[in-house]
């Protein structure tokens, strides 16, 4: 964490995940990174100008697959049905446990969080795949002294699907465990909050005018391309939020002192 990340809620402050080794194979770890290869191709990258797209794609670690290989599943339900093409050695931490297409990844870690927090563990966002998609849990790391597998389901049966070398295959985040049965969820007339109002139909007819002088070609619409309004963190009224956030800074897994 750099010295410019400020958490203000002394209940997230020392947040610890600890990943104790099991296993001499287990996956390389590393932070969320803000890049993916589609978003590279897209006509001028447009993508990146997305400030939620961005945050997501680096909130968390990712655990790297070990090699490259090809999958394919036969569609039917035993554990024999599906079959692997390895660019090297086969690896221990890819396997099929449970047939039905479901392909499973051993991380080789006992992760660890601090009290009251659970790990998220789940595919990594905004990385789509053809034929195969990722099973989500999220398990209570603070007490329970087991290891998990992250597991993806194939979805086109009878073809060959290719992981590469070093491609993330699961997503971790540390999550508060009660946080969610906190929340209160409630519907609302937007003309009840007249400010918020004015500010969503200011932001209204601005986007839909800016969006008509897109496609009439006029030449301040064109020059300026995209509206960064979200991405400078200001309102309607020019105000600009003090806790806006435009990036993470997490930190990269360390040894241990002991």
């Amino acid at each position: 964490m750099t010295k410019k990340t400020k958490i203000r809620d002394p209940q997230y402050r020392g947040v610890e995940l600890t990943a104790h080794r099991v296993s001499k194979d287990a996956l390389k770890i590393v932070k969320g990174k803000q890049r993916r290869e589609w978003m590279d191709e897209l006509p001028e990258r447009f993508a990146y100008r997305c400030l939620p797209l961005l945050i997501t794609n680096q909130a968390g670690w990712d655990l790297l697959c070990p090699t490259g290989f090809s999958v394919r599943w036969s569609g039917k339900p035993d554990l024999k049905s599906i079959k692997f093409k390895w660019d090297n050695n086969p690896a221990d931490s890819i396997a099929s446990h449970f047939g039905s297409g479901v392909l499973t990844f051993t991380p080789g870690y006992l992760f660890r969080t601090s009290k009251d927090h659970n790990l998220w563990v789940k595919g990594c966002p905004n990385l789509p795949k053809d034929g195969v998609a990722p099973l989500e849990g999220i398990v209570e790391t603070d007490w329970a002294p087991f290891t998990f597998t992250m597991n993806w389901k194939i979805t086109r049966a009878k073809q060959w699907i290719r992981f590469d070398k070093d491609e993330p295959i699961c997503r971790i985040l540390p999550f508060p465990r009660y946080y969610l049965d906190k929340v209160q969820p409630r519907t609302r007339e937007l003309s009840a909050d007249k400010q918020l109002q004015n500010q969503y139909v200011g932001w209204r007819d601005s986007r839909a005018q800016f969006i008509d002088d897109l496609h009439e070609q006029k030449e301040q619409a064109v020059k300026q391309g995209w509206q960064r309004t979200y991405v400078r963190g200001q309102n309607m009224q020019g105000i600009t939020m003090k806790d806006h956030q435009t990036k993470l800074n997490l930190r990269d897994f360390i040894p241990a002192k002991n």
